[in-house]
């Protein structure tokens, strides 16, 4: 299991995905930002990612204001 930085947080994970892992984490893909190892990444580059031991993620939830 790939031993990752989560938002400044060691974490032990399952996945080896992004959509796996927001899923893993039970946060809401539609409304994520992800930056892999300091690069934002698109949406359609989640599949394109396969997480690895080390590996620093940032992940954001959008929040619209008023």
């Amino acid at each position: 299991m790939p031993l990752l930085t989560i938002n400044s947080e060691t974490k032990e994970i399952v996945s080896v995905g992004i959509e796996e892992l927001l899923a893993e984490l039970s946060l809401p893909a539609p409304l994520m930002l992800v930056e892999h190892n300091g690069k934002a990444l698109h949406r359609s580059e989640w599949k394109l990612v396969t997480l690895s031991d080390g590996d620093r993620l940032e992940l954001m939830k959008v929040a619209a204001g008023g």
